[in-house]
């Protein structure tokens, strides 16, 4: 508790500190709502204005400190935080995943553990580059929210029936990288009960803020996640969403992700409209810059059945296999001539779950395992030639560990692209993109003869993208980026310059970022090559053009005047708004526009109308090599 006040003698007036924005704000709500949760008295709160600068200064830090009082640390923060070493064991995972009987968080811990082995040595490796992290051990709170509730019935139902994992490898791998890494893990799937104790939830619906400073540094989750959080903390929420980061696989583009723009621009959707970085969302692809790429480990190697050692991508055989990927019987619907024609030339088999009793749907020519466990699957990619994409599911993580295995992936081209405007999927998401392929990523950052992307009712085409295999030899492959030492690099990255490491080391120079109102010092500006879009290009397609990525973080330094006048634009007018094609020069009246609004600083945005000034940068598709 704090020390109690003097009594209503002492006498506090309001402190003006510009490095304390809201203390006269959170004073005069507490003023109002002190007696509202019995969490305030506790700390001293007895409504005097004394009491509650007191409660802000030294509880919650919204204040400056007291004179005389002793602020050298807030009393969550009191125990001490050691450096995070590189651990070279997984064991406390399987601990936090031990107490589960869902067969999610079963499926969760299998991938880790069969990946274990690679998951160290990636650390070794990264440790033998340094002698420790670089950032505290922190505590964090994994939270999958879409295996919560109803929600998380269905999807466990689903598990074991062909549905969608490519979320519960993200959670294994973000895990076993955490750990990895040396941070302290607790992993809640189904249980509100437990979840809302942990971080503190006042009973009743959420309208009274948590009673206590929230204990986790950062908590993972999920959209279904961020709002069964929102629901338990009540007013504690905004105070402390900088923590969050959410694990989106589709991408939220920042004209979703402000409510108020959402809603007078017509982006409002049931998903966004959150207020966050834009940076918090962290996708399974790159789909879009403004999001932070999280990625997932590609499964690239495997045991022989007769020996310990791994396959070494020389030593793989190819036979004249082609594996179907669509594990429903609702994906191939439309689409037997196409892998007719494929099985002309080769065997064609399928992993399609069949429930007892059922009768198959698929072609007779399809040879189907029906359902196989990860490891039976990727054998069967391991000696398959041929890796077939029907148009769905978008954007898995099985095309990538088909290509780790050696295999060219052939899916069909979307003409005219799927977006959410003509595509019941996509059809609400926070994204303008236009999805040009079942597998976007593989297709613009893999390309041939990796991939091959075809107009599937177009015969000719199919069977001259048939031939060009079978012509071709092609070697397993993994991009940088979904390996474990790249997801090591890119998570120890973001934890390092995303998060407010001054709040635990108080002597250490604060990095700006996501808890800072300061304009964001990572990556460093050395990173920024500038260019200057053409009229309707959007800063995504302006940097890949040069074979460069977006970096939005680097957009604060192209919104001034002078960075105008360095591209040779002379601006007859400057204006600053709230538009998310800002900073952008329009060439009809010669008009200026600078950003006023942070949130909106947007790789996504493009408008006829608009020549975007775009911060590119180089280096892996998530970090320049001056971020590592």
């Amino acid at each position: 508790m704090l020390t109690p006040p003097s009594g209503l003698t002492e006498k506090c007036d309001m402190p003006t500190d510009p490095a304390y924005p809201v203390c006269a704000e959170k004073t005069e709500f507490l003023q109002a709502h002190w007696q509202s949760d019995p969490c305030y008295a506790f700390y001293g709160v007895d409504g005097t204005t004394c009491s509650i600068l007191s409660y802000l200064s030294q509880i919650e830090n919204f204040c400056p400190p007291r004179p005389g009082r002793n602020h050298s640390s807030l009393p969550w923060h009191q125990k001490t935080h050691l450096n995070a070493h590189i651990r070279d064991s997984l064991s406390s995972l399987y601990e936090a995943l031990s107490n589960s009987s869902s067969l999610a968080i079963k499926f969760i811990r299998s991938r880790v553990e069969r990946m274990s082995e690679r998951w160290i040595k990636a650390g070794l490796r990264m440790k033998q580059n340094a002698s420790d992290t670089g950032s505290p051990e922190l505590k964090v709170l994994l939270y999958p929210g879409a295996l919560a509730g109803k929600a998380g019935q269905h999807f466990e139902a689903m598990v074991e029936r062909g549905g969608p994992l490519g979320e519960l490898v993200q959670w294994a791998d973000l895990s076993a990288c955490l750990t990895i890494l040396g941070h302290h893990l607790t992993f809640i799937s189904v249980s509100y009960s437990v979840w809302s104790r942990l971080i503190g939830a006042a009973p009743g619906h959420g309208g009274c803020p948590i009673q206590r400073p929230l204990t986790f540094d950062l908590i993972y989750t999920d959209y279904h996640g961020l709002a069964h959080l929102h629901g338990a903390m009540g007013l504690a929420f905004n105070h402390y969403k900088c923590r969050f980061r959410i694990l989106d696989s589709f991408g939220t583009e920042p004209t979703f992700n402000l409510a108020s723009y959402a809603q007078s621009r017509g982006y409002k959707t049931l998903w966004g409209s959150w207020g966050l970085r834009p940076l918090q969302y962290m996708n399974m692809f790159p789909h879009t810059p403004d999001n932070s790429f999280l990625g997932f480990v590609s499964e690239e190697t495997l045991k022989t059945e007769n020996s310990k050692d791994r396959l070494e991508p020389e030593s793989y055989r190819k036979e004249r296999i082609a594996v179907v990927y669509g594990k429903q019987d609702y994906m191939w619907q439309g689409k037997s001539e196409y892998v007719r024609i494929i099985s002309e030339e080769l065997e064609t088999h399928g992993t399609v779950y069949q429930a007892s009793h059922h009768s198959s749907n698929l072609p007779s020519f399809v040879k189907n395992h029906g359902l196989l466990t990860q490891e039976q699957f990727l054998k069967l990619l391991h000696r398959a030639k041929v890796f077939i994409g029907l148009g769905f599911p978008y954007e898995g993580p099985a095309p990538i560990e088909a290509i780790a295995l050696g295999c060219v992936f052939l899916q069909p081209r979307f003409d005219p692209p799927h977006t959410s405007d003509n595509n019941n999927f996509y059809k609400g998401k926070p994204t303008t993109r236009k999805i040009s392929s079942q597998h976007p990523y593989a297709e613009q950052f893999i390309g041939k003869p990796y991939v091959l992307t075809v107009d599937t009712t177009n015969t000719t085409a199919v069977r001259e993208a048939v031939k060009s295999i079978l012509n071709t030899e092609v070697k397993p492959f993994t991009p940088r980026e979904f390996t474990c030492v790249g997801m090591l690099e890119r998570v120890h990255s973001y934890i390092t310059y995303q998060f407010t490491f001054s709040d635990l080391f108080p002597d250490s120079e604060s990095i700006k970022n996501f808890c800072s109102t300061s304009v964001p010092t990572w990556p460093p500006k050395s990173a920024l090559k500038v260019h200057l879009g053409p009229l309707g290009q959007s800063c995504v397609s302006v940097c890949q053009h040069s074979s460069l990525w977006c970096e939005p973080a680097l957009f604060h330094h192209l919104n001034t005047p002078a960075a105008f006048t360095r591209l040779g634009l002379g601006c007859s007018r400057m204006v600053q708004e709230v538009n998310h094609l800002f900073p952008s020069y329009n060439p009809w009246g010669r008009h200026c526009g600078l950003q006023r609004e942070n949130l909106l600083f947007s790789c996504a945005g493009s408008d006829p109308s608009h020549r975007r000034l775009c911060p590119c940068s180089v280096g892996q598709v998530a970090l320049c090599p001056q971020c590592l």
